[in-house]
């Protein structure tokens, strides 16, 4: 059978798109109201804390989407001036340039039906792109504001409407930014299904699930030693370095910026599962959630010790001793999802292929490519090739972040 037709960007994708944009503009007027809240209330500090996360996530980000416009092929880069890129990128503008610039294309895509095979293709790089952009800023900035947030609340105890409401709404981001990179990483290739309802559903629970007892336990941890956070942080946030480290990543196209990547991914890993690297993950994916495991126990262990003499905080002991059946449903969930629920399994019952060649062997994934030239985005290869469990496609690589296949 010939392989599935790629998802197609619609208007459904164009309005999405456009509440993401006004999402990210929305969230960065919030941290500005939380961070001045803070300083009215008495808490300088905090509001500091609140800004520099926000700073460190903004220039992160921007470094990487200047650097991926720097490299792409001339077909893949919008028709502006470098320089003004440049100017806007420092001004902290360049992601919000890109998504204007993305939801001119979804316009186009969608209403002038002009060069419309070209203009999909030319589509599902830039969402991806943004998707991929949009998850960095979130595990940057948003979970630890979540989890500074949750120390908070705990700290004073009391929570405001607004603040339940934050945490909720902080959530529901992250592990959303997370099923929207699947899925749009997934818009990249040709012969890929597309996430069903169910499956997406159970991607985003298994995600939920999993990151919630790790930010809970990390805030308690915070509760109790509030500076020492900052010796477990860089510790853990080292060590995943190392191992991303050591998995060879490729993915920018010098060494310097390769070294953001890995530690951009290495704050990813702090929270939540990221694949890094192709082949197989089952072993790669055993070591990350045994070691997150221990370590948010013993994070767990050490509140409920210091805790347990004391009255204080007492309410929370049910919901810490629910953090591990939490975690091990969300391992479960993820079992499920690959076991019965991934769109591959979809492709094996009607017979057809993941991995397919000129040629008709199973050698690679079938990207999206531009017509002219004839080109990939060898970012879009290397994360389809580490997230799919497939061979290495052969292909000659060119210092502009293309790859000819």
């Amino acid at each position: 059978l010939p392989p599935p037709m790629a998802p197609r960007f619609g208007p459904l994708q164009l309005g999405l798109a456009a509440a993401g944009t006004a999402a990210a503009v929305l969230d960065v007027c919030v941290d500005g109201w939380v961070a001045a809240e803070y300083a009215w209330g008495g808490q300088p500090g905090l509001a500091a804390l609140v800004l520099a996360l926000l700073a460190i996530a903004s220039v992160a980000t921007q470094a990487c989407s200047w650097l991926w416009l720097r490299s792409d092929p001339p077909a893949l880069r919008p028709d502006v001036p470098q320089w003004l890129v440049t100017v806007l990128h420092l001004l902290q503008l360049g992601f919000l340039f890109r998504c204007l610039h993305a939801l001119r294309v979804g316009w186009k895509v969608c209403w002038e039906k002009a060069e419309e095979e070209e203009e999909q293709s030319r589509m599902a790089f830039l969402s991806h792109d943004i998707s991929m952009l949009r998850l960095f800023e979130t595990f940057l900035e948003n979970t630890p504001q979540l989890t500074l947030l949750l120390y908070v609340i705990l700290q004073t105890d009391k929570a405001e409407p607004s603040q339940g409401l934050g945490i909720c709404t902080a959530f529901l981001c992250v592990t959303w930014s997370l099923l929207d990179y699947h899925k749009s990483l997934r818009s990249f290739l040709q012969d890929k299904y597309e996430l069903s309802r169910h499956s997406s559903i159970v991607y985003f629970l298994w995600n939920l699930f999993l990151i919630c007892p790790r930010i809970l336990v990390v805030a308690l941890f915070a509760l109790l030693w509030p500076y020492s956070v900052a010796v477990h942080f860089p510790l853990v946030w080292l060590a995943m370095f190392l191992w991303v480290s050591l998995q060879g990543t490729d993915f920018m196209e010098s060494p310097g910026p390769e070294q953001l990547y890995r530690a951009m991914v290495a704050v990813i890993l702090y929270f939540s599962w990221f694949n890094v690297a192709q082949g197989r993950t089952l072993y790669r994916s055993i070591i990350y959630h045994g070691f997150i495991l221990v370590d948010s126990t013993l994070l767990a262990l050490s509140w409920l010790w210091c805790q347990y003499p004391s009255e204080e905080h007492s309410y929370l002991v049910p919901l810490v001793s629910a953090a591990l059946p939490c975690y091990l449903l969300g391992l479960a969930l993820r079992v499920a999802y690959y076991k019965w629920l991934h769109p591959n399994l979809q492709m094996q019952q009607e017979g057809s292929y993941d991995v397919v060649d000129a040629n008709g062997r199973t050698d690679g994934l079938e990207f999206r490519s531009l017509s002219v030239p004839d080109l990939v985005n060898r970012r879009m290869q290397w994360l389809a090739q580490a997230q799919f469990p497939i061979s290495r496609t052969v292909g000659q690589r060119f210092p502009n972040g293309a790859a000819a296949l």
